[in-house]
This record gives structure tokens, C-alpha cells and sequence, in this order.
């Protein structure tokens, strides 16, 4: 379970996913202080995953699912999230740690 607390304003966390297909690549690219793009699944899609994209579109990786239960539904809401690198580790970290982003709310959508 993440100890993110749902409406964060601000976090820190990995991400998944960063070893499929060209990943590895657009990863090695990455730079700390780098902006990077989140995009959520459609509407619909269950479960709901934030996908973390490079300047350009090059996918990188996912959110936890912890993270993508409340922030997917949010963003959907119309709440703005950005990214930057906060930090590249190299191939001896396991892959799920190799790229840690900080996540900033830019635009909040506050629920009735």
C-alpha cells in the first residue's frame, strides 16, 4: 500500500514498468530535472493506469497501482498533474526503482 496520501499536492515515487520494449532507451535519455508528461487511461478502462511519457510522447513507464486507483479518477476530473526527474539510477538497481519522478498537482478539480 502506498503511504501517498490520495490529493497529494506533491510526491515522490517511482516508476513501472521502465524494461518493456524501448523503455530502456527513452530511460537512459532521462535526466534529473527533465520534465515528463502523465497521461490516464480512458475513461472505462479498469483498472486505471497513469502512464509517464518524455518530452515528445516516448513512453517510460506507469504509476504504481496504488498511485492510479485515486490520481487516474482525478486527473479524468479534470485535475492537471505534471512531472519532473527526480532521479536516473543505473541497471544495477531493480528496474522498478530506476527512474524516480516527482509528481506536482498544477491544476486541482475540487468534488462536490
Amino acid at each position: 500500500m502506498s503511504s501517498i496520501l490520495p490529493g497529494s499536492d506533491e510526491f515522490r515515487t517511482p516508476v513501472y514498468g521502465t524494461v518493456f520494449g524501448r523503455r530502456t532507451e527513452v530511460l537512459n535519455r532521462l535526466h534529473a530535472g527533465d520534465r515528463l508528461i502523465l497521461v490516464p487511461d480512458p475513461p472505462g478502462t479498469d483498472p486505471p493506469t497513469v502512464w509517464v511519457h518524455a518530452r515528445g510522447g516516448d513512453v517510460v513507464g506507469h504509476l504504481s497501482p496504488d498511485l492510479n486507483a485515486w490520481l487516474a479518477p482525478w486527473m479524468l476530473a479534470g485535475s492537471c498533474y505534471g512531472a519532473v526527474v527526480a532521479e536516473v539510477r543505473g541497471d544495477d538497481v531493480a528496474s522498478w526503482k530506476r527512474l524516480v519522478i516527482t509528481v506536482r498537482c498544477v491544476r486541482a478539480v475540487k468534488s462536490a
